[in-house]
C-alpha cells in the first residue's frame, strides 16, 4: 500500500473514531428534546442508556463511568420535569441507565486488555519484520538497490517473499523468492530459506556452490509439498554482467537506458527449492550483460499476477518507463504505486519487489536519459 493511501487510511480511522467519540453525547441530547417534546406520557427515559451504551465503544472505561454518570443525572432531571421522580418508571428508567453503564465499563476494561494485547503482538511482529526482511543496502558494490513489499494480509508487514542483497568476497548477490501458502508457515519458510542465503553467500565463492548448499538446506529441512521459488542473481567487479540462477521463478526485467524492457529467461527451468527430491537437474547458470544506466526488477509473481477489475493482469513490460526516476526509490514507490492502482483495491498475493540499478554518471553529474519504448 502506498504512503499517500496509509495516510488517506488513518485520516479516515481518526475522522470514524471522532464520530464514534461525540456519538453518546449527541444520543442523549436527542432524547433529551424527544422526551420534552413528548411529555410526560412518553416514556423516553430509558432511552438515556443509549449514552453510555455507545461510550463503551472507544476509549477508557473511565469515560465510559463519566458518560453513564452524565446520563444518570440527565434521566433524573427528566424524570423530575416528567413528575416520574420518586416513581416506579423513574426508578426503572435509572436502573436501566446504571446497568448499561456497568456492562459497558466492562466491555471497555476487556477491549482495553485486548489492546494491549494486540500491541504487544504488533511490536513482537516489527521485530520479526527487522530480523526477517532487513533493511537491503542503498548501495552495493557498483549497484544502488531500492526494494518494495506489499503484503495482502490487512495490516502484515511481512508474509510469504523474501528477498536479501549480500556484499560477499564472491561478489553481490541477491535473492528473491516466493513461499508456497499464506500465513505463519509461509514466514517460518522464508526465515529458513533467507538464513540458508545469508550464511552460504559469504562462504561459497562461486554462486552454483551457494545454490547447492540452499537446495540442500531447504531439502532437509522442508517437509510435505512446500516450496519455494527462487531467483539468485550474482554482480562481479565492476558489474559489467549479471548470472542469474533460476529456480522456478518469474524472469527478471532487464530496463536499458533505452528505455527497452526485457526479460531474460534461463535456458532451463529449474523446480523450485524443496522439490529436490524429486530428482530434477538444478537450474543452469545464465549471464546477461549489465552495462552502466541499464537496471533491472527482481519481483515475485503477485506483481504480474494482479488482476484489473476486467481480470486482466498487471503489464509489468508496459511500465518500464515509470522506473525513469533518477532516485531507484522514487522509481520503484512510482511503480508501486500503479500496482495497486491497477489492482484497484487490495492485492490478492504478497507483492515483493527489487530494483537494481548501474551506478552511472556523466560528467555533468546527471544520470543518462531515460526514453520509454515498447518492451520486447
Amino acid at each position: 500500500m502506498t504512503e499517500a493511501k496509509g495516510q488517506e487510511r488513518n485520516r479516515g480511522r481518526g475522522r470514524a473514531y471522532g464520530v464514534l467519540s461525540a456519538l453518546p453525547y449527541a444520543v442523549m441530547a436527542l432524547v433529551a428534546l424527544a422526551d420534552v417534546a413528548s411529555g410526560p406520557g412518553g416514556g423516553l427515559l430509558p432511552l438515556a442508556s443509549l449514552g453510555p451504551a455507545f461510550a463503551g465503544l472507544v476509549g477508557s472505561w473511565r469515560r465510559t463511568a463519566w458518560i453513564g454518570g452524565i446520563a444518570m443525572a440527565l434521566c433524573s432531571l427528566l424524570a423530575v420535569d416528567d413528575g416520574q421522580l420518586g416513581e416506579r418508571r423513574g426508578y426503572t428508567a435509572l436502573i436501566c441507565v446504571l446497568g448499561v453503564t456497568a456492562t459497558g465499563i466492562a466491555a471497555a476494561v476487556m477491549r482495553g486488555r485486548r489492546d494491549a494485547e494486540l500491541a504487544s503482538v504488533r511490536s513482537i511482529a516489527e521485530v520479526a519484520q527487522r530480523v526477517l526482511l532487513r533493511p537491503v543496502p542503498r548501495s552495493a558494490g557498483p549497484l544502488r538497490v531500492a526494494v518494495s513489499y506489499t503484503s495482502a494480509v490487512a495490516e502484515a508487514r511481512i508474509g510469504g517473499d523474501l528477498y536479501e542483497v549480500v556484499a560477499s568476497p564472491g561478489g553481490i548477490r541477491v535473492i528473491i523468492g516466493d513461499v508456497q501458502g499464506k500465513g505463519l508457515d509461509a514466514v517460518e519458510t522464508a526465515a529458513l530459506v533467507l538464513g540458508a542465503f545469508r550464511e552460504a553467500a559469504h562462504d561459497e565463492p562461486e554462486l552454483l556452490g551457494l545454490s547447492r548448499r540452499l537446495e540442500r538446506a531447504v531439502d532437509r529441512d522442508l517437509h510435505g509439498e512446500k516450496f519455494v521459488t527462487a531467483l539468485l542473481a550474482e554482480v562481479r567487479g565492476g558489474g559489467s554482467e549479471v548470472t542469474f540462477l533460476n529456480f522456478g521463478h518469474p524472469a527478471p526485467m532487464l530496463v536499458r537506458p533505452d528505455g527497452s524492457a526485457h526479460f531474460p529467461r534461463p535456458p532451463q527451468y529449474a523446480l523450485p527449492l524443496g522439490l529436490g527430491v524429486h530428482g530434477a537437474e538444478g537450474p543452469e547458470p545464465y549471464t546477461v550483460d549489465f552495462a552502466p544506466g541499464d537496471q533491472i526488477l527482481l519481483y515475485t509473481d503477485g506483481v504480474t499476477e494482479a488482476r484489473d477489475r476486467a481480470g486482466d493482469f498487471y503489464p509489468l513490460g508496459d511500465r518500464a518507463s515509470l522506473l525513469k526516476d533518477p532516485d531507484p526509490e522514487a522509481a520503484l514507490k512510482e511503480l508501486r504505486a500503479d500496482l495497486v492502482h491497477h489492482a484497484a483495491g487490495p492485492l490478492h498475493d504478497d507483492a515483493a519487489m527489487l530494483l537494481l540499478r548501474h551506478r552511472h554518471e556523466d560528467p555533468s553529474g546527471t544520470a543518462p536519459p531515460f526514453v520509454p519504448s515498447a518492451p520486447s
